[in-house]
């Protein structure tokens, strides 16, 4: 790469996957290709089993692709080392599906974790940044409560403060209203769509809840059997004559 080359100019989307295959006992992935625009929400949908945890851990770097190259933040980080990789896990992190909480921490003091990894990080004005971040997420209310103490909905919203304490410029959530009450996830849906406007986060969704991708995503990744059968703004999705997307739909409708 030459001097004057920004890395945008080499790789222009922040997340992309370039003909990836990746197997275990059975394909996976299969040439699966899509991208990410900065500032962008896209979702990820298709039963289970189909790839879209697996895709997440490859952006982590929690996986390596058996072929194809896997951009994150305009990089290539196909064959990332460990210390590269964490260099990018400080621009990319990821709301897990459990919350990944410490149930020996208060929610406030989970949120200081991820805050003292932070090379900006202000030890005299540490209990004002917690506390704007569980506003921000509206659940202040908790923040001396213990993660046992909460209701999954409660967990995921702590564990996207926690997420946002380090500043990421890129949140990875994986099916963040899944067993979370209609009410909750309304909440959660909605708090999403803030912090990618007040913060222009770059956002990736794997989700089956399609009320929610309709609510937040701006281009929508549909996976069968590993390979992407649909990659358009949710809005085309409805008019997609593929047969096992209008399976897909049809299914919903009738849950």
């Amino acid at each position: 790469m030459t001097a004057s080359l920004k890395p945008s100019d080499q790789y222009p989307h922040y997340i992309e996957f370039r003909h990836i295959y990746k197997t275990f006992d059975k394909p996976v992935l299969v040439d699966t290709n899509f991208h990410v625009d900065a500032g962008q929400t896209v979702a990820i949908i298709g039963r289970s089993g189909v790839g879209k945890s697996v895709t997440l851990s490859h952006i982590m770097g929690f996986l390596k692709p058996d072929s194809g190259r896997v951009i994150v933040a305009h990089e290539d980080i196909t064959d990332f080392a460990e210390p590269e990789l964490r260099r990018i896990r400080k621009k990319v992190t990821m709301v897990f599906q459990s919350g990944a909480l410490f149930d020996s921490l208060t929610v406030a003091q989970n949120v200081l974790f991820s805050l003292e990894l932070r090379e900006d990080y202000n030890e005299r004005n540490k209990e004002d940044v917690v506390d704007g971040l569980l506003g921000m997420v509206d659940i202040l209310d908790a923040k001396h409560a213990y993660p046992s103490d909460l209701s999954m909905g409660y967990k995921r919203a702590v564990a996207i403060a926690r997420a946002l304490a380090a500043q990421p410029q890129c949140v990875l959530y994986d099916e963040p209203t899944t067993m979370v009450d209609p009410i909750m996830s309304d909440h959660l849906s909605d708090l999403m769509l803030r912090l990618k406007k007040q913060l222009g986060l770059t956002s990736l969704v794997v989700t089956h809840d399609l009320d929610l991708m309709y609510k937040v995503a701006d281009q929508v990744v549909f996976l069968f059997e590993g390979r992407v059968i649909f990659f358009g703004p949710p809005a085309d999705l409805a008019k997609s004559d593929h047969p096992h997307v209008r399976e897909f739909l049809e299914m919903d409708r009738v849950a």
